[in-house]
Parts: C-alpha cells; sequence; structure tokens
C-alpha cells in the first residue's frame, strides 16, 4: 500500500521566472499578463496543460501563489492551475479559508474560465474575485472537456460574493491554447461519448 501523505511540486523553473517578474502587479491587465506568460512557459517547458492562475492580494496586487497545470505531470486529475494556486495560498496564508478574518482580501486570476472543477474550488476558496482571460468555449473549441456548467456560472459566483471579470487578455490566452493544440499538447479528458 502506498503511503497516505500527498505532496505536489512546481517544476523548478517557476521559482526563476517568478523572482524575474517582481512581486507586485497592480492591475487586473498586469495580473493576466503574469498568469497567461506563465501558461505560455509551461507549455514551452513541457511540463503542463496551457494554464495557468495566479491568487493575489486584492489591495496591491501582491501575488500569493502562483499555478499551472499539472494534471500530466503529477498524474492527477485535480491539479488544475486554479486548484494547485489556491492550495498554494492556503497554505502560505495558513488558513483553508482565503477570506478568514484578519486575512487581506484575495483574488483568484486564471488564465482560461473555470472548468467544473475549478469553478468549485473557486467557490470554497475564500477568493472575493475571479479574473478571466479566455473563455470557456475557447479550451471547448481545442478539445478540452470543461465539463457540465450552467449558463449561468458567473452569476452564481457574483450571487455567492465573488466578483467576475472576463476577456481581460483573451487574445494571448487563446493564442496559448492554440499554441499548445498546435504543437500536439495533450488534450486529457476530451470529449467522450457516453457510455451506453
Amino acid at each position: 500500500m502506498e503511503p497516505s501523505a500527498f505532496s505536489f511540486h512546481l517544476p523548478a523553473w517557476v521559482e526563476q521566472f517568478l523572482a524575474e517578474q517582481g512581486t507586485h502587479f497592480p492591475t487586473p491587465a498586469q495580473q493576466m499578463a503574469l498568469v497567461v506568460a506563465l501558461s505560455e512557459r509551461n507549455v514551452e517547458e513541457g511540463t503542463g496543460g496551457p494554464f495557468a492562475a495566479g491568487v493575489f492580494e486584492l489591495d496591491g496586487g501582491r501575488l500569493v501563489a502562483p499555478g499551472i497545470n499539472l494534471v500530466h505531470r503529477e498524474q492527477c486529475a485535480v491539479l488544475h492551475a486554479e486548484v494547485v494556486a489556491v492550495m498554494l495560498a492556503q497554505r502560505r496564508v495558513g488558513h483553508y479559508d482565503l477570506s478568514a478574518p484578519g486575512l487581506a482580501a484575495h483574488g483568484l486570476v486564471t488564465s482560461t474560465e473555470p472548468c467544473t472543477l475549478c469553478q468549485g474550488a473557486t467557490l470554497w476558496s475564500g477568493v472575493r474575485s475571479l479574473t478571466c482571460g479566455a473563455r470557456d468555449s475557447d479550451a471547448r473549441a481545442i478539445g478540452f472537456d470543461e465539463g457540465p456548467k450552467a449558463a449561468d456560472w458567473a452569476e452564481a459566483l457574483a450571487g455567492r460574493g465573488i466578483r467576475v471579470t472576463r476577456d481581460i487578455c483573451r487574445e494571448e490566452a487563446v493564442a496559448v491554447l492554440r499554441r499548445y493544440r498546435d504543437e500536439g499538447g495533450l488534450i486529457y479528458n476530451a470529449r467522450r461519448e457516453p457510455a451506453d
């Protein structure tokens, strides 16, 4: 039987990349530019899918934790970029709720709108905002299965106190998705026909 402990590690290039970028990204466009650059680098390095995310403090834009897609690298279906960023941020602040008393308000920035899994992680993370680059339809267009999401998912998050902003640097984020597809990147969990 395998040990019950679980851990994952960001590739070594992430720390060096972030050291070159700085620590504060005051505007949503600056935050998204960093996240899209992370997703592109993840593709270039061959360390995961074309998705990245970051948890930032809303006041001042300090990066709390980055996230890149690690599904294939770590052989774990839940290690989507948003989940990785949220897990690392919660460890860094020392609380499972990023809106716990005494903590700064946090926002999640993601290169592509959240899939069904990441929508749930966003809801329970404690972030107060969600900023998205590419659309769900852009990820589906290259073959990813984003899961069954309600058409009003953004309004549902807003109703739970999470402000949603879409289409920030969308063209740049979509370009990373297309590059990944065009270079033969693994499209895991591709659309499947229902079993009979």
